[in-house]
């Protein structure tokens, strides 16, 4: 096994996080599958495992297209470390909403494992969080965006699914 320093991954990391934010404004998520290796295997513990580009693309653009995730604003990160003999760097992920109307603040954090393989490229992720909290902070922002004139006939539809 490869062992790559720890300012190669960091680096290979910023990018890879600066994608990510262009991919969130532009809203074409299309390119997100392209920083990993074509064998990768994305672990998310809601919606499952996916194994390779293409079944990692059609998950992101499915998911980040769509509310809550196409909503999010941001995506910093609280901290990261990086663990060298297993390239990987594991990292805190602040999930931001935008303000609904009212200036209140709406976020979900979930750590994220990545590994690296080289090159700039990422063979794993694995995102864990508790779906509920989430859920729990998205009916909570639309509701408020709701009540501000700022939630979609998607947001509407969310809630109306998922709200208890």
């Amino acid at each position: 096994m490869t062992t790559y320093s720890a300012a190669e991954i960091e680096e290979a990391y910023a990018v890879f996080h600066g994608h990510v934010q262009g991919f969130q404004e532009s809203g074409d998520w299309h390119g997100y599958a392209d920083l990993f290796t074509e064998d990768a295997t994305y672990v998310e513990h809601a919606f499952g495992t996916f194994r390779g580009r293409e079944e990692i693309r059609a998950w992101s653009v499915a998911t980040m297209t769509a509310f809550p995730g196409g909503v999010m604003t941001g995506f910093p990160l609280a901290w990261s470390v990086v663990d060298v003999p297993t390239s990987r760097l594991i990292c805190e992920v602040r999930n931001l909403m935008p303000d609904p109307g009212d200036g209140s603040v709406h976020e979900e954090s979930n750590l994220t494992i990545m590994t690296y393989a080289g090159d700039g490229m990422f063979s794993g992720e694995e995102d864990i969080y508790n779906p509920m909290r989430f859920l729990t902070m998205a009916v909570r922002w639309a509701r408020v965006a709701e009540q501000h004139g700022n939630l979609s006939d998607e947001g509407r539809a969310y809630v109306a699914r998922y709200a208890k």
